[in-house]
């Protein structure tokens, strides 16, 4: 037995080092994953925080309004745009998606009325396409000039509400998202390796030579299979750095469930690239198969956007794709600290695919 594992492993280390050597494959297996976490970490990230992009016109000119305008630029909640003059810059920058509205203080906003204290009515201008901005907008400006009010004219208010924090900590979207990703990195490991590297060993004969030694084909699979689960490992291993450190990823899940799910998850996947770069004579044939392969998977397992979106129809199709299992799972386990029995279903089908991909690796390969 010592002896038959003594090619796999030999094979898995060659594996491994080839991989570190080729600098293609090492952008693809760890810089690539890396450019969407940073994307969709700068989209979603935690400290990120809801910001209006505004332009504020002041016509009164009254020491109100200058006020009022320098404590908008302290808000973070506004990003003043301090180059927009007039109403036509306004409307323009608006059109163009590159203000969400524009605030105008009109003449008399902020001077004493009869009865002594400051008055005025801000005006929040919108396009009929950013509606639901201009809105919101309006909504928060009426809340803190209700603050203001309350301040200038103390109001008896006999209801109230009151808002308080349960001390747990939440989670942010980034933390839904970083498993989809997870996968993203999964499949482009698994996939598109060994479809690329396989047609060529072929064409260069490697395969063939192979094949004249006392090598089997299980040998062969196996110590592939072994390479791509270490160094699926260490991609992922490396993209939960970034988002712990980063990104602040709330991780509340088991980390060796975890590599349990990434290690049976890289050798179903890696299994579909094997039966796909076994069978193609070619690059030429390969790439295309793989992409008809990979691309639906990556849209409709849960790698972007979430598949409640989808109709129910879909989602019930999409329940069974090979990337949807692992995306679910990872999520559960990073996001709700699930243990292995919740994710039996998960774990079963993956092995049932891993048995489907695999006798069809087999039956497809050929050395040359």
């Amino acid at each position: 037995m010592k002896r038959a594992l003594l090619p796999v492993f030999t094979f898995a280390k060659i594996d491994i080092r080839r991989l570190f050597r080729d600098k293609l494959a090492m952008f693809f297996t760890f810089v690539f994953p890396l450019l969407f976490l940073f994307v969709f970490g700068g989209i979603f990230g935690r400290n990120n925080s809801v910001s209006f992009n505004v332009a504020v016109l002041d016509s009164s000119k009254s020491e109100f309004a200058k006020q009022f305008i320098e404590e908008g630029k302290k808000d973070k909640l506004f990003k003043i745009n301090d180059s927009v003059k007039t109403f036509d810059q306004a409307q323009e920058k608006m059109s163009r998606g590159e203000l969400d509205a524009t605030i105008v203080l009109p003449e008399g906003f902020g001077k004493p009325s009869a009865k002594g204290y400051p008055v005025g009515q801000a005006e929040v201008y919108y396009n009929k396409s950013n509606q639901q901005a201009g809105t919101t907008l309006a909504s928060v400006l009426s809340g803190i000039f209700d603050g203001v009010n309350a301040k200038i004219i103390p109001v008896e208010k006999p209801f109230t509400v009151v808002a308080k924090s349960t001390d747990k900590q939440g989670l942010t979207q980034f933390d839904y998202v970083f498993s989809g990703l997870l996968g993203f990195a999964l499949l482009g490991a698994g996939i598109f390796g060994p479809t690329s590297v396989f047609p060529k060993l072929k064409e260069k004969g490697v395969l063939r030579r192979y094949h004249t030694t006392t090598l089997k084909v299980w040998q062969y699979f196996l110590g592939n299979v072994i390479s791509n689960v270490v160094v699926g490992l260490l991609s992922i291993l490396t993209m939960f750095v970034v988002g712990l450190t980063v990104f602040n990823l709330n991780m509340r899940g088991n980390y060796i469930l975890l590599a349990g799910l990434v290690t049976l998850g890289a050798m179903m996947l890696f299994g579909i690239g094997l039966a796909v770069g076994g069978w193609a004579k070619n690059e030429r044939q390969a790439a295309p198969l793989a992409q008809i392969i990979t691309f639906p998977m990556m849209f409709l397992s849960g790698s972007f956007f979430p598949r409640f979106l989808m109709p129910g129809w879909l989602q019930n199709i999409t329940d069974y794709l090979p990337l949807t299992p692992i995306i679910d799972a990872a999520r559960l386990i990073i996001t709700e600290n699930r243990g292995f029995l919740d994710l039996l279903p998960q774990f079963g089908l993956m092995a049932g695919w891993c048995v489907v991909v695999y006798l069809i690796a087999f039956r497809v390969f050929r050395w040359e």
